[in-house]
């Protein structure tokens, strides 16, 4: 998108979100305006402490928006890691569970190539399990129905953390290919290791989305940014008379602006604009594992919409 349509693109700006806010401010700021056109008196406030609250709310504003950058940015790395433990761990379960009977195997290569496929199949459950679980849609655990057996995915029904027993439920299967004597003693640490990693993937996600920044914090930026918004045009209205309205319309849009993208960026797992992409992030990993089993009828890809990522 080139630098002349971003300035009059809508769709997943900061525009979106404050419309309302910046029209009510700029109605105001027109009451006020009309007012003083037509008495000559308006409630005369001097630039002065704009100016020093200008200074500290840009300061404030900047500090929030950081630490709520920080957490978007931890979230995408998380789930960049997820992506490659679940490719590993696909490879693991492709290339180090034995296919080959061997003297100790209790089961048959046909049953060994199952055992494979129902690891591969309860990792992409997996994924898109804690997609929901981040979302708080776990209502949607039925489409998981052609990933993991009936009678497990009812079980799950009732879990409370339901990427979590299903975590269980894949170090079960490994213990039983140990058993089956299709995978070494030796190797099973590498798919605990692996399950681990998962594990402290699943519970970064979990620390940012229950540990929101401060609501004090958040509340007195909202308060301060309204107040300012709203009694900037009895700063402004002698020194711009006319223009009044635009001038404030102008910043207030840089405040406004600045304060709900703050508030966009604190939850990242959500399905906002500019939230990040979990729908399609799950998609790939899906595609990936499901591909590396030798599967020809695979879902398609999300592709970004424009400059947008599908969440």
């Amino acid at each position: 998108m080139t630098w002349f349509r971003l300035l009059f693109e809508y769709r997943g700006s900061a525009l979106s979100r404050i419309s309302r806010r910046l029209l009510a401010v700029f109605l105001v700021a027109c009451a006020v305006t009309l007012e003083f056109h037509f008495t000559g008196s308006a409630l005369d406030l001097s630039t002065i402490p704009f100016t020093l609250i200008s200074l500290a709310l840009g300061v404030f504003l900047g500090f929030r928006n950081n630490t709520s950058y920080d957490r978007y940015w931890e979230g995408r790395k998380l789930w960049g890691r997820l992506v490659n433990d679940a490719r590993n761990f696909a490879r693991l379960s492709l290339n180090v569970i034995a296919v080959d009977v061997t003297p100790a195997a209790r089961i048959d290569a046909h049953q060994t190539r199952a055992l494979q496929r129902d690891l591969v199949y309860r990792t992409i459950a997996y994924v898109h399990a804690l997609r929901m679980h981040l979302r708080n849609d776990i209502d949607q655990l039925p489409s998981l129905a052609p990933l993991l057996p009936e009678e497990e995915l009812g079980a799950l029904q009732v879990e409370r953390n339901v990427p979590f027993a299903m975590l269980n439920g894949i170090s079960a299967r490994v213990a039983e290919a140990r058993r089956q004597g299709v995978l070494h003693n030796r190797d099973v640490h590498l798919f605990e290791n692996m399950l681990s990693d998962l594990c402290d993937v699943q519970g970064g996600c979990e620390r940012i989305k229950n540990t929101p920044i401060p609501w004090s914090y958040t509340v007195l930026m909202h308060s301060i940014v309204a107040a300012y918004c709203f009694t900037l045009p009895f700063g402004l209205i002698h020194t711009t008379k006319l223009l009044t309205p635009l001038v404030v319309a102008l910043i207030a849009y840089a405040f406004l602006g600045l304060d709900a993208v703050g508030d966009e960026l604190e939850e990242p797992f959500g399905a906002d604009y500019n939230d990040l992409p979990l729908d399609t992030l799950s998609r790939m990993i899906e595609v990936n594992l499901r591909q590396s089993l030798g599967e020809e009828e695979l879902p398609a890809l999300l592709l970004p919409d424009a400059h947008r990522v599908l969440t």
